[in-house]
């Protein structure tokens, strides 16, 4: 996906200047055309800010549109058919996965399969959206921050919080942390 396009034609759509969006995302407008021009990529909580400040969700952001009607309701999914809502892009830091299982629109739970290569956050600025989020660490380990707390997880452990509370998470490890998590409702 081409995501400094899908944000020039999002923030277009909704008549807002580059400055306005900046205004509205706590950003600069060199950041925005930065972005929108693909030389730098945000982080999953700057791009939050952004798509919050327009209103869109990651979700709908990252997930292709659908316009086919299905003859029935798709209650499996293989691997290849999850919907990845992080920012992926050229840059050489580590990236988060963020692997989106089925159309969060369509329900009420929004499932993700995460992962954090060693020393991938989802960036400095803590993210904010309204529901509850929890999830289990599956393997590595996982630095979560809620409200100012700070803990490390590893494989077994877990969490669950008000995600209208400041967080962000970070692999602080050398090896690869995977987690599966669930957000209610579907607000990331």
């Amino acid at each position: 996906m081409d995501i400094g396009e899908r944000l020039r034609s999002l923030r277009e759509q909704h008549g807002l200047s580059q400055r306005e969006l900046a205004g509205r995302a706590g950003l600069t407008n060199g950041t925005i055309s930065l972005i929108e021009k693909n030389k730098t990529s945000p982080s999953v909580a700057s791009l939050k800010s952004l798509l919050d400040a327009i209103p869109i969700s990651m979700t709908d952001f990252f997930t292709p549109l659908d316009t086919s009607t299905p003859d029935s309701p798709q209650y499996f999914f293989k691997a290849d058919q999850f919907h990845e809502i992080a920012p992926q892009d050229a840059d050489p830091r580590p990236h988060v996965s963020l692997r989106q299982l089925g159309r969060a629109a369509e329900h009420a739970l929004q499932l993700l399969h995460e992962t954090y290569p060693a020393g991938a956050d989802t960036g400095q600025e803590l993210l904010s959206h309204t529901g509850e989020e929890a999830g289990i660490v599956v393997r590595g380990q996982i630095e979560v921050t809620v409200d100012g707390a700070v803990t490390v997880l590893g494989p077994g452990d877990g969490y669950i919080f008000d995600s209208r509370l400041p967080h962000r998470f970070r692999n602080p490890g050398a090896d690869i942390c995977e987690v599966i998590s669930a957000c209610t409702p579907p607000t990331f």
